[in-house]
């Protein structure tokens, strides 16, 4: 079994992205990245690449090719308050889940979760200010 499928697949995926997507909602901040109206597409494509990351099916790839994460945010300003509010929300989305779910992500993978996100977090910072 892939790590996604140990965590719960699909439906623990769409759940922490769209649990992510709430608080990004209400941070005025964060929330001016996303140059979309809808945050609809941002949550589908996040949902998507987590997935495929994580050992799911390769949607992402296949509709958008390698995820190129740091190349597709160069047009956007990730300072390092950026990067601390979408770790935030990232955080807490993951923390909502496993309230909610007890047991589907347990403390290793909730770890290895937390690991990954600090990461690329910081790996997308791109400006200073």
């Amino acid at each position: 079994m892939s790590f996604y499928d140990e965590v719960g697949g699909a439906a623990t995926f769409e759940r922490l992205v769209a649990a992510f997507y709430e608080g990004v909602a209400a941070d005025e901040p964060l929330r001016a990245l996303y140059p979309e109206a809808d945050l609809g597409p941002a949550e589908r494509r996040l949902r998507l690449f987590l997935e495929q990351y994580f050992g799911g099916p390769h949607t992402y790839g296949e509709e958008r090719g390698h995820p190129r994460l740091r190349l597709r945010h160069i047009p956007y300003a990730v300072t390092l308050d950026m990067r601390d509010r979408w770790l935030t929300h990232m955080l807490a989305a993951l923390e909502r889940v496993r309230t909610e779910q007890p047991g589907v992500i347990d403390d290793a993978h909730a770890e290895a979760m937390r690991d990954y996100f600090a990461r690329a977090a910081d790996m997308l910072v791109n400006t200073a200010t």
